[in-house]
């Protein structure tokens, strides 16, 4: 019997998060795993008058990087190039069979392919600011998402739906209460100018001046809970050591310490993975630069599982984000890379803004 939950994620998705309106043309990217989610997302766009296409992703891509020459690792197609550039939602679904397959691809493939998709990224980020492409990333559970988050499948199915939909009766009134709650946030920290965040082996500074935070209340994200910005790309000075993996294509780079100068990241190291950290920083000029800077607010999400999107959002946790900005911030910074690395605040940390307290322990101070 199919489970109810997985049409009511699609409702919100397609309702609450993009908007479909009638005419609109959407492609659900979607690995194989992810087919069932991708059914209840065709089946909702088709009942909102739009237009669905389901496009495979992550089922091929190791083939690719394995046995494709420097040519067909730059190579992209033209129904890809044409979606990015003309359509109007784009749902993303995460639904992994197996997470380390890309674990032992060479860097430099890698860095080939992200490289020849820079002015697709840019594309997306600058459609997506201006409102002409709606787009929402979320998860649909499997066996290997379970046992990465060291959970049986069907505790991990309760976490997704429970982290997506925290008020099952009513998901899409649940995160309009969450968009007022994190509009108080935002309003805090309108035309302030620098952030200092410091933790254990954590001292960073980085200017926001002139820049706009967002709120991330299951628009582009499902689960979310975050407010972001984009850092001003020359303002970034100390270091940072995130406590908590980041992962990159199947890959997980363990115990990151970057040290800063003028916004570039000048050194780095890992305790594990250290090449192809040091690999995906060279891809290009902006990837040694901040695009992002983020607190995270789900109080909901409380362990790290391994999926981004959940480990960005923890309550209680900061993030930074090596490589592209998003253009709404303000940011300019343009690469072919968004790595975001996760940093646990609830034991020691804290974050000043403009010398007032904002955050600590992995708490706000404010009224929110």
């Amino acid at each position: 019997m199919p489970d109810p939950r997985v049409q009511k994620l699609a409702e919100l998705l397609v309702k609450y998060s993009t908007k479909v309106k009638p005419g609109d043309k959407a492609v659900i990217n979607t690995p194989s795993a992810g087919l069932p989610l991708a059914r209840a997302i065709y089946l909702e766009v088709l009942k909102a008058g739009a237009h669905p296409v389901v496009m495979p992703r992550g089922d091929y891509e190791d083939l690719l990087y394995r046995h494709g020459t420097d040519e067909q690792l730059q190579f992209i197609h033209q129904p890809q190039r044409h979606i990015t550039e003309n359509y109007d939602a784009r749902f993303a679904i995460l639904a992994d069979d197996n997470t380390k397959k890309l674990s032992t691809v060479d860097p430099d493939r890698m860095v080939v392919y992200d490289r020849a998709r820079t002015d697709l990224m840019k594309t997306m980020m600058k459609r997506s600011a201006s409102g002409d492409l709606k787009w929402v990333v979320a998860p649909f559970p499997t066996s290997a998402m379970a046992q990465d988050a060291e959970m049986s499948f069907e505790e991990y199915e309760n976490f997704v739906y429970s982290a997506c939909m925290p008020d099952l009766k009513d998901p899409i009134g649940y995160w309009g209460t969450q968009s007022a709650r994190l509009q108080k946030v935002i309003d805090w920290l309108k035309c302030r100018k620098e952030v200092h965040i410091t933790a254990p082996e954590t001292d960073l500074r980085l200017s926001i001046a002139d820049r706009k935070f967002v709120k991330c209340d299951g628009q582009f994200n499902m689960p979310d809970g975050e407010v972001f910005t984009g850092p001003v790309e020359n303002s970034a000075n100390g270091h940072v050591y995130f406590s908590y993996p980041a992962i990159e294509s199947g890959r997980e780079v363990t115990g990151v310490r970057l040290w800063f100068e003028d916004g570039r990241v000048v050194k780095a190291t890992a305790e594990k993975n250290e090449k192809f950290l040091l690999k995906t920083l060279d891809t290009d000029e902006g990837a040694r630069r901040l695009g992002e800077f983020a607190i995270g607010t789900n109080e909901g999400i409380t362990k790290f599982t391994g999926e981004i999107l959940f480990d960005e959002k923890i309550g209680g946790s900061f993030h930074l984000a090596l490589g592209a900005g998003y253009p709404e911030t303000g940011s300019v910074n343009e690469s072919a890379i968004h790595w975001d690395m996760v940093c646990d605040l609830r034991r020691g940390g804290e974050i000043r803004v403009d010398g007032d307290l904002l955050y600590k322990d992995g708490k706000f101070v404010i009224d929110v």
